[in-house]
């Protein structure tokens, strides 16, 4: 089963950098500009059926315009979201927004990062994947962005 990551970021370049680096690595990668417009977003609970993940890999800005990255991953954790995989990406963090990502289990990337950083991220995340995993279809139960 190819991993699959969800991108969320509000810079369009960054969006199709890491777009780039996960398709290479033959991912599943849906990307979105807000993660208001992710289905997991609109709904109250995990959407996903008992032992499986809506994906692998979550990797979101922190400040967006319309949803923190940050309250979005929180939000995903407190509705009951099974990835553990996830990293926030920010060009300023605060110390409580740093220390509220770590408590979260979040990977933290600063911007900029160089792409060497995410892919030895990745690399690590692609080693803890279990093989037998189930991942949910919740993308085709709404609509999901891809470039």
């Amino acid at each position: 089963m190819r991993p699959r990551v969800l991108i969320f970021d509000d810079d369009p370049l960054i969006r199709q950098l890491l777009w780039a680096v996960c398709d290479r690595r033959g991912y599943e990668v849906f990307t979105f500009p807000d993660p208001g417009l992710c289905p997991l977003h609109t709904t109250d609970s995990c959407p996903c059926e008992t032992g499986r993940s809506c994906s692998d890999i979550i990797i979101s800005d922190l400040k967006m315009p319309n949803v923190m990255g940050l309250d979005f991953v929180e939000e995903l954790i407190g509705k009951g979201c099974r990835c553990r995989n996830v990293a926030l990406m920010s060009g300023s963090w605060s110390d409580d927004e740093f220390h509220r990502a770590q408590r979260l289990g979040c990977k933290v990337f600063a911007k900029p990062f160089h792409v060497s950083q995410i892919i030895e991220w990745l690399d690590a995340v692609e080693g803890r994947l279990v093989p037998n995993r189930k991942l949910d279809d919740w993308h085709l139960k709404g609509d999901a962005a891809e470039p």
